[in-house]
């Protein structure tokens, strides 16, 4: 398919959905494993992915990047990049420490933008916030005080009622303590998640996270204590040495907190020992890919077996956990307002951001830059958004969740099928048997589809986006 804004000239009629062949899952003989792409290629959070983004050399100002997006129902998100220790596996935007009141800097600077960005809003509609979410980094790491002006920027400068929306706020064992956690959940916090990743301390020092199992389980009580209603734990699987049993371990461990949110996250990093002195690399690619489908199918099976749901390959469920609160917020269609340095911001056109990096030293820079800016008016980097870039978006977030894509709301919101529009990515992923046997009207992923969600996505991607990603400068 033709990176453009459609898959036909635009002068031909559109097939209906009737005159387009569905792909079966039994339809076709199955190809090859080595036909099939790789399980664990990119773990598929957003798209068109930040490293697609590129500086925007008309500084588009913000007014006019908003003026005629609805927003009634947006997200906001805050990110926070610091943490008290980096761990091995991690990719993440953020560094460690914060030295030379670096926080109250951070804080200034966020602001300075939340106010730009509410300016920006106008109020020539009506602007409504329909959900919130604090992450990083680990916004933890802020002090009790720090922490309470965050929600005060929050509320004050954008004008979030955190208290009347669903507050997600990332924590970790270290941080989570009794100030900080009583804090968030006087001013709305109604989800605490928290990054435990393993209870296994000879796992935790593989994965360079140092951390004793005592200190998890403590943070664990004192996240109870506070009755936010949810509580996510997430944990890794593919760490160095890990099995089966291990990985049980884990699980049991998590589930006697009887969490109402689970995630498990694939490792990306192969690990320097075990699979990684393999000679052959291919060889070691499929062993850790086969190895971290294996644990991925053992705790999938582990958590439905004790009354969880999955809601995407990554996330779980507790079946009697009551609602989180009301959301009526859609990532497929609704704005996002991203404040920090690290986070970005969705209009219908265009996703912005500022820079990215990975690296420390670029880290350490683009936060300092971030600091120093008093004028946030303008969006400086970031990736257009056409028809055709919204169709790939619209299917990857909603197949990848487990209840699947309604044909008729993409059908309504785009005036073409998705199988008019995807008919030969829907196709081999019919042949590789990762299409479900779904109600009418619904598009979804077979339980093999969802485990292969990470190799699936990239299959979406646009040729332009497959290039700039391909060529961006890794920093």
């Amino acid at each position: 398919m033709s990176d453009t804004a459609h898959p036909l000239p635009s002068d031909l009629p559109r097939p209906s959905p009737g005159d387009v062949q569905r792909p079966s899952p039994g339809d076709a003989a199955r190809p090859s494993p080595a036909d099939v792409p790789r399980p664990y290629r990119s773990y598929v959070y957003a798209y068109p992915h930040k490293t697609a983004y590129r500086a925007l050399p008309e500084r588009p100002g913000l007014a006019g990047l908003w003026a005629g997006e609805p927003k009634d129902a947006l997200s906001l998100y805050a990110h926070i990049p610091f943490c008290e220790v980096r761990c091995g596996f991690c990719n993440l935007f953020t560094r460690i420490g914060a030295p030379d009141e670096l926080t109250t800097r951070y804080l200034d600077a966020l602001d300075r933008q939340a106010t730009a960005v509410r300016e920006a809003l106008g109020d020539t509609a009506p602007v409504r916030f329909a959900t919130a979410a604090f992450g990083g980094g680990t916004p933890t790491f802020l002090t009790a005080a720090e922490l309470e002006r965050l929600c005060d920027i929050a509320e004050k400068r954008t004008g979030v009622d955190l208290r009347a929306v669903p507050l997600s706020v990332e924590t970790s064992p270290a941080t989570a303590t009794a100030d900080r956690l009583a804090l968030l959940a006087d001013r709305g916090a109604t989800r605490l998640s928290i990054g435990v990743q393993t209870f296994v301390e000879a796992e935790a020092r593989a994965a360079v996270r140092p951390q004793h199992r005592a200190d998890v389980e403590a943070a664990l009580g004192r996240i109870r204590d506070t009755g936010v209603p949810v509580l996510n734990i997430d944990l890794i699987y593919g760490i160095d040495g890990q099995t089966e049993r291990s990985w049980r371990v884990s699980l049991d461990a998590a589930l006697a907190w009887r969490p109402e949110e689970l995630y498990l996250y694939p490792l990306y990093v192969r690990p320097l020992t075990g699979l990684g002195r393999i000679q052959d690399p291919a060889a070691a690619d499929r062993a850790w890919d086969e190895h971290r489908l294996r644990l991925y199918r053992y705790g999938r099976d582990h958590l439905l077996a004790h009354g969880y749901e999955q809601v995407s390959m990554r996330m779980f469920r507790r079946a009697d956990a009551g609602p989180a609160g009301p959301d009526d917020y859609a990532c497929q269609t609704d704005g996002m307002i991203g404040l920090g340095c690290g986070a970005r911001s969705y209009t219908s056109a265009l996703h912005y951001s500022f820079d990215y990096a990975v690296d420390m030293r670029e880290i350490r820079s683009i936060i300092d830059a971030y600091t120093e800016t008093e004028d946030f008016s303008r969006a400086e980097v970031g990736r257009a958004v056409d028809a055709d870039e919204a169709r790939r978006r619209h299917l990857l977030q909603s197949l990848l969740q487990a209840e699947g894509m309604e044909i008729a709301g993409y059908e309504e919101r785009f005036g073409s099928s998705p199988f008019a529009d995807f008919g030969p990515e829907l196709a081999r992923f019919g042949e590789y048997g990762w299409l479900a046997d779904a109600p009418a009207g619904l598009l979804r992923l077979s339980p093999e589809g969802l485990a292969h969600s990470d190799g699936l996505g990239p299959e979406l991607f646009s040729p332009a986006v497959r290039a700039a990603m391909a060529a961006y400068e890794t920093k």
